[in-house]
């Protein structure tokens, strides 16, 4: 494959571009992920094992050991919204006027990050679809879809305010290039909503959010949903979606790649409920991680744990990955010379 040239933005954007890669993305190594914000600073953070804590917006969270992420806890207790007719009297959206003072810090770790080989990436967790059900609960949260769509929407419309809220703090002080944004939209095998649910409830505020965004110097909007998602694809590009990460392997990637390759990008395909054991093996990642990248080829494909972020539930699975996307890089080179 002769010498790497490309940095690895250079190569991240090739790829997503439909230009001339050198090699395959390799996971998320060209985003260098900024979260450490003092508006998120200001609540506590789940450890794996850990007590459930009370995060923003009045959440209780609770990270079980073994677990790939905090989950919202319900019930009596827990509950924030159990009546939406009295969300506004129970609801309220973190602070997000810090003084420049308290932003020096995380300011000062995105100037030194190298804007040549990353991204300076705003992470943000618990987006629109997911704001509601950690306040009201799954069950309720759906419910209230078909009951009382007017309160729905004034209530997405005030997580929307606070999102461009955060966006405009950030922006100011990180001055970033790219955006990861969190927020499930299904399970494996079919989307929490339908897709004209979706567009009316959901879809609308996302292009506000990433309008502003890249209104702002995103250059980059990669959408985390580690779920099945393929119907609502053409929405998502219509949002400003660049790279729908967590792309699991049940959507079909090659054939998403084959119907929307050039109008969005897909990074995924490696699903951590298959790779991401206890104990997993060696033989395992390297059989799915050949079979993705032979699959899907060079353009528009990311080869990546469908996990949000870099890292992976169990030690040492996110490197093998890592090790075996390189590898591919390798034995396909033909594929970039």
């Amino acid at each position: 494959m002769g010498v790497r040239m490309l940095t690895k933005r250079q190569n991240f954007l090739e790829t997503i571009r439909g230009g001339n890669p050198d090699r395959f993305v390799n996971q998320f190594e060209a985003l260098s992920l900024l979260s450490a914000d003092p508006i998120n600073g200001a609540f506590p953070k789940p450890v794996p094992g850990g007590p459930p804590v009370k995060v923003g917006w009045g959440v209780t969270v609770y990270y079980g050991e073994g677990q790939p992420g905090p989950y919202p806890l319900h019930g009596d207790a827990y509950t924030v919204v159990p009546d939406i007719r009295q969300w506004k009297d129970l609801v309220q959206m973190p602070r997000t006027d810090f003084p420049d003072s308290a932003w020096e810090e995380s300011a000062k770790m995105a100037g030194e990050i190298d804007r040549n080989e990353f991204f300076a990436t705003v992470m943000y967790g618990t987006g629109v679809f997911e704001r509601l059900h950690y306040l009201m609960g799954m069950e309720q949260c759906m419910i209230n879809f078909y009951e009382e769509p007017a309160l729905m929407h004034d209530l997405i419309k005030y997580d929307t305010e606070y999102e461009l809220k955060f966006a405009e703090q950030v922006i100011r002080h990180w001055k970033p290039d790219a955006l990861f944004h969190h927020d499930d939209w299904g399970t494996q095998n079919s989307t929490f909503l339908s897709p004209e649910m979706f567009q009316e409830f959901i879809k609308p505020a996302y292009i506000d959010i990433y309008k502003y965004y890249k209104n702002n110097g995103i250059e980059v909007v990669v959408h985390h949903s580690d779920s099945y998602a393929a119907t609502l694809v053409p929405d998502m590009i219509d949002m400003g979606i660049d790279v729908f990460q967590g792309c699991m392997s049940t959507n079909n990637v090659n054939e998403l790649l084959k119907k929307y390759g050039g109008k969005i990008s897909f990074m995924g395909d490696l699903d951590n409920g298959v790779l991401d054991k206890e104990d997993w093996n060696l033989e395992l990642i390297r059989r799915e991680v050949e079979r993705a990248c032979k699959t899907n080829g060079k353009l528009h494909y990311i080869p990546c744990l469908v996990m949000g972020g870099p890292y992976s539930t169990f030690p040492g699975v996110y490197e093998a990955v890592s090790s075996e996307i390189d590898r591919m890089s390798m034995e396909l080179r033909f594929m970039f010379d």
